[in-house]
């Protein structure tokens, strides 16, 4: 499965620690249910994502970075700065 998106969803978890399927798919404006679904189960297999459900009604899941997200976003940040600079022209980053 292409990459395009895990980028985006390491940068949302990262703006937001803790956050729900709806909240992150929100926050990615193009993406599927079923894509976002299936690159969260990826990233979860690889220990990048923790998804914690809630015993609760209605259910509840939550989404955030393990330890090893966060260090790959960090190490993902000096890519970003160089987008910014060389493909959006020098873009501010997004708050």
């Amino acid at each position: 499965m292409p990459a395009a998106w895990k980028v985006s969803i390491l940068w949302a978890l990262g703006e937001r620690p803790r956050c729900r399927f709806g909240e992150l798919r929100r926050q990615l404006p193009g993406i599927t249910e079923k894509v976002l679904a299936a690159h969260l189960r990826e990233m979860e297999a690889h220990g990048i994502v923790h998804r914690e459900a809630y015993d609760e009604v209605p259910p509840r899941v939550e989404y955030a970075l393990t330890e090893a997200g966060q260090r790959l976003n960090t190490a993902l940040g000096p890519l970003g700065g160089w987008g910014r600079e060389h493909v959006l022209g020098g873009a501010p980053h997004p708050s």
